[in-house]
């Protein structure tokens, strides 16, 4: 955004994308959490699978007659070359109870509570909605503190994921009516930053506070101190931001030619009938199997490492990498597709996510054959490449639909994108364990960019056919015209009084 555009729209608006902004920021700690902290929280609570782990603090009078030549995890040549032979065998925070905790127990509420709260939003404050959603799954993270057994785990990430469901609809449609057209891609994109500093704190609470050890309470801390900054910016939405009229404008972009009357046809149905148009299928199939990439390596970077690379502290780069390298990608995805949305269209944003896609993936198939550094260093362009997805899909989504239900709309895409790309990480462990964990994230990561960067294209593709026969029917029309209009302007065929008199 130019210092000129936002002269232009004021600076309250920004400021309100700033505490959007934290928002988010939270949401994305409080969900990567659970990501950073498994392995402790699995040998502290006894659930999960066990394996040889590198000995990086028992002695060998603790650990027995554990070796790592029996380490299945790591190669004997490597553990020699390491210098570490000795092991614990314990509970290392996978499998399949944790890919339960991370996707579907989550995901499902998540997804499931979006579209009532969306339908709740359009038809009263979403200011209100989003700061009592906040402060609800803030309590529930804080209550994660407390756990003692899996099953309470289970309740309360249920409970995180009923609270997260509003904050990005509601987020969205309320930058829709704070920003116009030119900026409104940026500004998602900006908005968007919250999912990778959310994500790389996540990393600095996961790894520094677990180690610091506070009063002997370990990982407990990293939920306390995720869940407190929730209340301040519960605060500041309830008395700072207020809920915009709603704009109703005309975009470049095509809208869709629906009934548009909820009262009339009916809530639900209105929203759902933008989304029979084959073009914006296509968009929502290509933005889920590019949500599911990105959930798999999310929920998978720290076993990865773990297994692999376990000396090696992966908050030391992941705390900065994906803020640094996924902000700018956001920012500038949604600055390219303003840009060029004005000249040419829906089909530029189309462009800069077919584009993105089928460049990043190379990037993030070398993260997993290299070691680190390498693997990191690889990581920031595949983070900046593609990430600059997420701001220009969701930009499409509340140009091409009617103001009136556009934060249900933006539910329901969520619903359909994250349902797909959260169950996505339960295909990890069956891969995993026919071949490896390196294969199955080759096969879930790049592999699943690179097949979003072919459905993005079908999406243009689609997109172009349905506008070529959309011109030729405007054409037809006007063909089809009278040759001889009437003095007022009427065709020259009068109906009077029932009988057809030619003028």
């Amino acid at each position: 955004m130019s210092i000129s555009l936002l002269r232009g729209i004021g600076w309250y608006p920004v400021y309100v994308l700033v505490v959007l902004l934290l928002t988010y920021l939270l949401n994305q700690l409080d969900r990567y959490a659970i990501g950073v902290t498994s392995m402790y929280i699995a040998q502290d609570m006894h659930w999960g699978d066990k394996d040889c782990l590198l000995n990086m603090s028992y002695s060998i009078a603790e650990v027995g007659n554990t070796s790592c030549t029996i380490n299945r995890t790591l190669p004997v040549a490597e553990a020699e070359a390491i210098g570490y032979r000795v092991c614990k065998y314990d509970f290392n925070g996978q499998g399949e109870l944790y890919q339960l905790l991370a996707g579907p127990v989550f995901i499902v509420i998540y997804t499931i509570s979006g579209i009532p709260l969306g339908i709740a939003a359009d038809v009263t404050s979403r200011r209100n909605l989003l700061a009592m959603c906040l402060l609800f799954w803030s309590v529930m993270t804080f209550l994660t503190g407390f756990s003692k057994h899996y099953w309470q785990l289970l309740l309360l990430r249920f409970g995180v994921g009923i609270g997260e469901a509003g904050c990005t609809p509601f987020a969205t449609s309320l930058i829709a009516d704070y920003f116009p057209v030119n900026l409104r891609a940026s500004a998602i994109g900006i908005y968007n930053w919250g999912i990778y500093t959310g994500y790389g704190i996540s990393y600095a609470l996961g790894d520094f506070v677990v180690r610091a050890n506070i009063i002997n309470q370990g990982w407990r801390w990293v939920y306390w101190l995720a869940s407190i900054p929730g209340v301040l910016i519960f605060l500041l939405l309830i008395f700072t931001v207020k809920e915009p009229a709603r704009r109703n404008e005309i975009s470049d972009s095509p809208r869709f030619t629906y009934c548009v009357n909820t009262y009339t046809c009916g809530y639900l149905s209105v929203a759902l009938q933008p989304f029979a148009d084959r073009t914006l299928l296509m968009l929502i199939l290509a933005g889920s199997v590019r949500n599911a990439g990105g959930y798999v390596w999310a929920y998978n970077t720290k076993p990865y490492f773990n297994k692999y690379y376990p000396r090696v502290v992966v908050a030391d780069f992941l705390t900065w990498i994906p803020l640094i390298g996924g902000s700018a990608g956001a920012f500038f995805g949604g600055f390219i597709s303003d840009r060029l949305v004005g000249s040419r269209g829906l089909s530029a944003r189309l462009w800069v996510l077919i584009m993105s896609q089928a460049v990043a993936s190379p990037f993030a198939l070398l993260t997993l054959l290299l070691p680190p550094p390498w693997a990191f260093i690889a990581l920031i362009p595949s983070n900046i490449i593609g990430e600059m997805w997420i701001g220009v899909t969701l930009a499409v989504i509340v140009e091409v639909v009617p103001s009136n239900i556009r934060t249900v709309a933006v539910a329901i895409y969520l619903f359909i994108i994250t349902n797909i790309g959260g169950l996505m990480p339960l295909l990890i462990p069956p891969i995993a364990t026919s071949t490896s964990l390196r294969t199955a994230l080759i096969l879930l990561f790049p592999g699943l960019y690179l097949l979003s960067s072919g459905l993005f294209f079908i999406t243009y593709l689609t997109y172009k056919t349905k506008q070529s026969i959309r011109m030729t029917t405007v054409i037809n029309a006007e063909d089809e015209e009278p040759l001889i209009k009437g003095p007022d302007g009427t065709d020259s065929v009068d109906e009077i009084n029932g009988n057809q008199a030619i003028a």
